[in-house]
């Protein structure tokens, strides 16, 4: 049975990959931190006993690079995973330090780890489109980084560093550079999921207006489930490299809320509110990717529409609420 640890395994990403490495009969373990609060909603669906591998939960944090290495030499895993990282784009403005720290800083600790600790794991990083910023769309692995926040900063950091332990090391260590890509698991602080949820709380009554900031800015948005995919692909590769992840495909933050409000029924002219507290002090207007090199190498390729992510996340949303 194959080993694999992941890091952030209580978020969107994490969620996903666990369910399915474990469909995989993986040996899966997660890191989360002891100070933070476990979203056991997204993980509970692991413990149903339908899956054919385990998943076993450790306490760790990547600002504790000793501990890191317990951790390496106690689960021994084949893969890692490293999704784990302060993700928030906007936060990032706010809290420039400890992004940097957690997703720049905790990715080299990382890699280290696994070189002190001498277990042979394969490693996978989950790097950004955000890295990209405001270079032209559309963007592949060669592409010029130019990244527009301090996240993306630190998601730069995490992407060379990644590089050059494989380049030192020998190590089977791969980028991939995941563009947008959403779920009903998503951050409700991510715009994607605000969208969806205000969508589900105004025709639950709970809300009258959605308030957002620059509707023209433009994404690859693609569903979290098909990316994982290509997450696991990278590791079973021949060697190891860095892969674009996206459906090549994008479309205006206005284009998300005329699809997600048309879902239900509604005009989002109607409801929603541009407010500049959400504009960012410095904008990624267009963010584009061709994965043609992943579907080339890798055999992957997205199967979901961007017009069915949107109606599985408002559906998911209307649930919750009976709306």
């Amino acid at each position: 049975m194959p080993i694999a640890l992941i890091t952030g395994v209580a978020g969107q990403d994490g969620s996903y990959l666990a369910q399915l490495l474990l469909s995989k009969g993986y040996e899966v373990h997660g890191i989360v931190r002891r100070s933070s609060m476990l979203s056991r909603g997204r993980l509970e669906q692991m413990h149903d006993g339908t899956h054919e591998g385990t998943l076993q939960l450790h306490y760790g944090d990547l600002d504790d690079p000793i501990g890191l290495v317990r951790l390496m030499q106690t689960i021994a895993p084949d893969e890692v995973y490293h999704l784990a990282a302060q993700s928030h784009v906007q936060v990032s403005f706010d809290m420039p330090d400890y992004t940097g720290s957690v997703t720049g800083l905790g990715t080299m600790r990382l890699l280290e780890a696994i070189r002190v600790s001498g277990v042979p794991a394969r490693f996978y990083q989950a790097s950004s489109s955000e890295m990209f910023g405001a270079s032209p769309p559309p963007q592949n692995e060669d592409t010029k980084f130019h990244p527009r926040s301090p996240y993306g900063v630190a998601k730069v950091y995490a992407y060379w560093a990644t590089v050059n332990y494989r380049e030192s090391y020998g190590m089977f260590a791969s980028n991939g550079i995941l563009f947008n890509h959403e779920s009903p698991r998503r951050g409700e602080n991510f715009v994607t999921r605000k969208i969806t949820k205000g969508v589900a709380a105004i025709l639950a009554g709970q809300q009258e207006k959605l308030h957002l900031g620059n509707l023209d800015a433009k994404r690859d948005w693609g569903f979290a489930g098909d990316y994982v995919e290509g997450m696991w692909r990278m590791l079973q590769h021949h060697q190891p490299d860095d892969f674009v992840v996206a459906t090549g495909e994008a479309h205006s933050v206005r284009e998300f809320c005329e699809l997600a409000f048309g879902r239900a029924g509604l005009d989002y002219e109607q409801y929603v509110v541009v407010d500049e507290r959400y504009f960012r002090p410095a904008e990624v207007d267009y963010l584009l990717g061709d994965p043609s090199k992943a579907t080339r190498e890798l055999g992957w390729t997205p199967a979901t529409t961007f017009a069915d992510l949107v109606s599985m996340m408002v559906d998911a949303d209307r649930a919750v609420l009976g709306a």
